[in-house]
């Protein structure tokens, strides 16, 4: 049997054939009560109209990709 990362590298490939790539994301712990502290505070501070100009726009935007496919 190959190496752990023999083996990786032959997934990676094996992906790569078919068009994928590893993607690796970094994000905070939702289980931390510090991060969901500091994630609470920055939701109160946001300005609910610009907040809802923002999913307007999302959502236009959606309906026009989702139209021309």
């Amino acid at each position: 049997m190959a190496a752990p990362a023999e083996r990786m590298k032959m997934m990676r490939q094996r992906r790569r054939a078919r068009g994928l790539r590893e993607l690796r994301l970094v994000i905070a712990d939702s289980r931390s009560v510090a991060v969901r502290r500091r994630i609470a505070k920055q939701v109160a501070g946001l300005d609910p109209d610009r907040e809802r100009d923002a999913l307007i726009w999302i959502e236009s935007v959606s309906v026009r990709s989702r139209k021309h496919r």
